[in-house]
């Protein structure tokens, strides 16, 4: 099997010969307590094992239930924000399903206008199904979502016909669940011990990839072919240990920022997963990088000129997928447009030969840059790179010595909403 890889180049020398290696070895111990799961971190570690809370047989189950929706449903509207459809989002991005229902998104903005134009494009679909992430169901986003869309579902199909269409993820014994048992929902578990960034590997986001015709099994299989290489590397050559340590390196010589980078638009929502990873786990007790992307070769004429000449703030990561899976090639035209240099030149060499221009172009300026090399854009792959981030930023908050669980942040701008729009005191 072909497996994922790193490399640095670094013209500059940001990070000294040998710097590396003795930052990984003198890391060890905290990778031995990464794999083995600290103690004050196992309420939060359901998805360090993948299968306490994604094991085939669940899988299986889950499987079954989006077979369900896939018989007759034109249409899934999957209610969430943050952690909790990232995920599942950039899968269906990524993989472009070519069969099964529609996959919208809701509950990730409380614009009004957004909220009409769900509603109104939900006319155009015959047989719709919900299904609504809220961990404990208290953020206001997916809340007032959900009242809206059952509410338009009842009065569509009647209460009966909409109870059967309406999933709901959420934590045992949380009211979503109640309301579940109260009229008839189908509930999917949103396990207590996962945390909605790492929620991928759970019913939260496997149910709605699986709805939409992704190998859910293979994902999961994915994700422990990670877990597996990463529990059994050593320190000193352990891939998640080792992006883990460039990463605080750069953060300690004066880089504040990464610069996630790849030439496939399919990896926008991937890119977005990354960010919310990252910024929302390590950002706390004023440090950690702030995490940017670079969607090419749109974003190169953008972004890229500031990479070239702006201030050197940054160090980017790029991702290389090396199967061809597509192939397009440029044809010859009588018409002057000056671009007959390309003819009989396929769009995948094209697209890679920019990939390697970039990034040779932005090394020689002095910007140290990865390559994380994937073998393809497919399930198998994206769910060892789910777990790879999953874990390898486990580790950097460890690095940097914070929490990467707890958000301390968000209670400040919830306290003033909330006072402003009228909640009472001490409500859930």
């Amino acid at each position: 099997m072909e497996e994922i890889t790193l490399s640095l180049i670094d013209r500059k020398n940001v990070i000294a010969p040998g710097e590396l290696e003795a930052r990984m070895n003198r890391a060890a111990p905290l990778l031995a307590e990464a794999v083995a799961g600290e103690a004050q971190y196992q309420p939060f570690l359901g998805w360090h094992s993948v299968d306490e809370s994604a094991g085939p047989e669940r899988v299986r189950w889950l499987q079954q239930q989006a077979d369900r929706v896939r018989a007759d449903g034109d249409a899934l509207v999957v209610i969430g924000i943050g952690g909790s459809n990232q995920s599942s989002r950039a899968a269906i991005k990524a993989l472009r399903p070519k069969d099964g229902p529609a996959i919208l998104w809701a509950g990730n903005t409380i614009s009004a206008c957004e909220m009409a134009r769900t509603l109104e494009e939900l006319d155009g679909y015959q047989s719709i199904y919900i299904d609504c992430i809220a961990k404990n169901f208290e953020t206001l986003e997916p809340g007032i979502t959900f009242r809206m869309l059952r509410q338009y579902l009842e009065k569509r199909y009647g209460p009966e016909d909409a109870a059967r269409r309406i999933f709901a993820a959420g934590t045992p014994g949380s009211s979503l669940e109640q309301l579940c048992i109260d009229y008839g929902y189908t509930f999917l578990e949103f396990p207590e011990r996962v945390g909605g960034r790492f929620s991928v590997v759970s019913d939260v986001g496997l149910f709605p990839m699986a709805v939409a015709g992704i190998d859910i099994m293979a994902i999961t299989d994915g994700m422990r072919h990670m877990r597996d290489r990463l529990f059994s590397e050593p320190a000193q050559s352990n891939l998640a240990l080792r992006y883990a340590c460039i990463r605080k390196l750069m953060l300690e010589r004066g880089y504040s920022l990464e610069m996630l980078s790849f030439f496939e638009p399919r990896l926008d929502y991937f890119a977005k997963w990354w960010v919310q990873t990252f910024a929302e786990s390590e950002g706390k007790n004023n440090t950690a990088l702030y995490p940017v992307v670079a969607s090419n070769s749109e974003d190169l004429h953008a972004t890229g000129q500031f990479v070239q000449q702006g201030s050197p703030i940054l160090f980017e990561t790029f991702l290389q997928v090396r199967q061809r899976d597509a192939s397009v090639i440029f044809p010859h035209d009588d018409k002057k447009d000056y671009f007959d240099y390309l003819e009989g030149k396929d769009f995948w060499d094209i697209n890679d030969i920019a990939r390697k221009a970039t990034m040779e172009a932005h090394s020689e300026r002095g910007i140290p840059c990865l390559n994380f090399s994937i073998p393809a854009i497919d399930a198998h792959t994206l769910g060892q790179l789910y777990y790879f981030f999953l874990f390898a930023c486990y580790l950097s908050c460890k690095l940097l010595g914070v929490n990467p669980f707890d958000q301390p942040g968000v209670e400040n701008y919830k306290g003033y909403m909330f006072k402003n729009l009228g909640k009472p005191e001490g409500m859930q």
